[in-house]
Formats: structure tokens, sequence, C-alpha cells
């Protein structure tokens, strides 16, 4: 039997989560970044992650060790896609250094290699506007967490070839993702649109002093999103009756948030340095309880979200 192959480039928050997924799929990955010790911080994140999978029961100790031996780093892009079926882009949103990456692929990797690009905010007309080979380039754009989110958006253009469109969808299923392939290339694609959309509403409602954070988050999480994780915005319309959700919107449309920009708040935390997670303060203080035993318990949640909705 054939050994897969696949290579990552870029090892940050996306990057190392899309090699675990190949690897525990069991493709030999070339993990890529410039800086050996952004490789072994990745390398460090990637044990951690299949640890608490091994932890919660989804994921052997064997099958952790097999996939840590199929991922090599490197700091040669050469070497890490020489080989690769699959190439997925996981690099800074910066289109200049895309379009210098892509340049570089295209050059060194497998004509009938795929070049997948995880970004989630550039239109993939417009990355490969400088594309010798168009027909090869698609987006996959998985979710953070990626080891742990199961949706993959899959974006084509027009010039994609339509084998490439169908290995693409092929692959991701293969590597036990659910992928949803858009009709239509549209800013933010479909999952951060309705996301975007949402969360404008939420933080209009902080501004309003409605409620405070803890109220409009547990809201979702205990109520829209507890019954979002198996029923969708639109199974809701039809199990609700499309009577009442026409009443409902009608209603409730006109006085809905409808600013084009992100909220004061953002803006105000962001111009004190205060991003969130990353920065260890945000819109909620964790001074109390630290950042990594949040993300801890937000990713133990996940994997058994995940077991749950594989075993419905």
């Amino acid at each position: 039997m054939t050994t897969m192959k696949a290579a990552v480039i870029g090892s940050g928050i996306m990057g190392h989560g899309i090699a675990q997924v190949y690897a525990l799929a069991g493709y030999q990955v070339s993990l890529y970044d410039i800086k050996e010790e952004l490789l072994d911080k990745a390398r460090q994140t990637i044990e951690n992650s299949m640890s608490m999978q091994v932890h919660e029961d989804v994921l052997t100790e064997q099958a952790m060790q097999e996939a840590l031996e199929r991922i090599t780093l490197t700091t040669d892009l050469q070497a890490a896609v020489a080989d690769a079926e699959v190439i997925t882009e996981a690099v800074p949103e910066v289109i200049d250094l895309k379009w210098t990456l892509f340049e570089q692929l295209e050059a060194y990797a497998r004509p009938d290699a795929i070049i997948a690009s995880n970004t989630s905010t550039f239109a993939i007309g417009r990355l490969i506007e400088k594309a010798k080979t168009p027909e090869r380039f698609i987006i996959t754009h998985f979710f953070n967490p990626a080891q742990l989110v199961p949706l993959v958006e899959i974006v084509r253009h027009e010039k994609t070839s339509e084998d490439i469109v169908q290995k693409t969808v092929s692959i991701i299923k293969q590597i036990g993702k659910t992928p949803v392939l858009l009709k239509k290339d549209v800013p933010g694609f479909i999952a951060n649109r309705l996301q975007t959309a949402l969360m404008r509403e939420a933080f209009s409602l902080l501004a309003d002093g409605v409620a405070d954070t803890e109220e409009i988050d547990t809201v979702v999480k205990d109520g829209i999103g507890f019954r979002w994780a198996f029923v969708g915005p639109i199974e809701t319309a039809d199990f609700g009756g499309l009577d009442t959700w026409q009443r409902v919107m009608d209603n409730l449309a006109p006085e809905l948030d409808k600013s084009e920009a992100a909220p004061a708040i953002i803006r105000e935390r962001v111009e004190k340095g205060d991003l969130g997670t990353k920065t260890g303060a945000g819109i909620y203080s964790y001074a109390v309880t630290s950042v990594e035993d949040r993300l801890q318990k937000r990713d133990e949640q996940f994997i058994r979200l995940a077991k749950q909705k594989r075993e419905q």
C-alpha cells in the first residue's frame, strides 16, 4: 500500500492542527516553518493535543505514537513539498506573502499536487492572480482548533479543475472531516458570515446593557448553541413552523444591530493590546483561571461533543 503524503506550510495556530489531522489519518506529513523554535513549539502542542485525546479515550497511545512518527518537521520548503499529494498553506493572512509562497510551491511541488489554502480572508480569485497553474488551487478552510472541529469549507475557482475539486472533497472526508463545497465564493464563506452576524448582535446587546458577558455567552452555549450542535438554523425554522418564523423575523429584523464595523469594545481592547487568550486578557479576565486551563477545558469539551456527534 502506497503511503500518502501531505505538506503543511506554517506551524502556527491552524497549521499544527491540520498537520495532526493528516497524520492521524495515515499520511506522512511534512510540517514546514521558517524557524526551528516554531516547529518545536508546534510539536509540543501536537503532543499535548493528542495526549488529551488519549485521556478522553478517543485515541490510543499506540495511534498517538504512530501519528507523531509520521510528522516530519522541516525548515526546507522544497523538501517539505517535493513528494506531497496535497499541500495546505497556513501562513499569515498577508497577500504578498501568500503570492510569494505560491510561486515557490508551483516551482517545487509535483505537477499534480493539490495546492490548498486555509485562508478565511481572501477570495480564491485573489489568491491565484499570479498563479501559473491556477487549475490546481483550492481553499480548504479548517476551523480552530483544526484537529477537533469537523467542518472544512471548500472553495473552488472557475479555473480549478473538476478533478482537483473531487480529489479535495474525497481527501477531506478521508481524514475524518466534514466538507462543504460552496457554490459561490463570497467574503467570509458560510461559517464566518453566520458567526459574525451572531457576534454583531451579541456585542450590541452587551453595549446596550441588556445582559453581561457571561449571561450572553450562556444564552448561546445553553440555548442556541446546544440546539445548533445537531439542528441547524434552517432546520430550526422548519421545526418551529415557517409561519412562526415569518412573524419572528418580520418583528425582529428591524430591531437588530446594523453596524458595519467592529464594535467599540473590541476596538478599545485592541488599542490597549488586550487581544484575548493570546495575550492573557480580552473581554474576559483570566486572572483567576489561566488561559491554559480555559483552552484545555474547551478542547476537552470539543472532543466529547465530537465523539457524541460521531455516535448519533
